[in-house]
């Protein structure tokens, strides 16, 4: 078996996991998330409540912001424009009667999963925030709108940028 027909065995393998969790129930709060993420404004409302907490550094930020923006306009040009990956065959139907904004990428690394992990990363690194960032790139598979292995390389493209931007976000003005 070739390398890609393992990862279409995986795909197919997390997809068949999912299946039973696929309920109104779920779908009302996995649909949510996924939407919550868009654009990464869950990330951004972290941030900006997490700044307020520590007493108002918005500097701080404004840098996460930036560092999020590079993220976003990294994956979604020219990494999503290398690889030209078909989205799942079932998401046109599923995701959009949930009111899903239509993709206009690639489906390869999952852009979703990429901020999640960027952003729990520069969000300080904690189970909490990595289990936060896993909840919403999950939610890419469970509404079909990614396969599990876009999802697992957003992921580790995700912390690898965060820890690379991570510098950056940090620094004291």
């Amino acid at each position: 078996m070739n390398l890609v027909d393992r990862v279409a065995a995986f795909d197919a393998a997390v997809d068949r996991g999912f299946e039973p969790l696929r309920t109104p129930a779920f779908d009302k709060v996995a649909y949510r998330l996924s939407s919550a993420a868009d654009h990464s404004l869950l990330w951004h409302t972290c941030s900006v409540a997490g700044a307020l907490v520590r007493g108002g550094d918005l500097a701080q930020a404004a840098r996460f912001s930036l560092a999020i923006g590079f993220e976003s306009a990294l994956t979604n040009g020219p990494v999503k424009s290398l690889f030209q990956r078909v989205r799942p065959r079932e998401y046109a139907e599923l995701a959009f009667h949930h009111g899903l904004r239509r993709p206009i990428t690639s489906s390869f690394p999952s852009g979703h999963a990429t901020a999640a992990f960027c952003a729990a990363t520069l969000l300080g690194g904690g189970p909490a925030w990595y289990a936060a960032a896993t909840a919403v790139a999950a939610t890419r598979i469970y509404v079909r709108l990614h396969h599990a292995s876009d999802v697992v390389a957003g992921a580790a493209f995700g912390v690898a940028l965060g820890l690379a931007l991570r510098p950056i976000v940090d620094r004291r003005t």
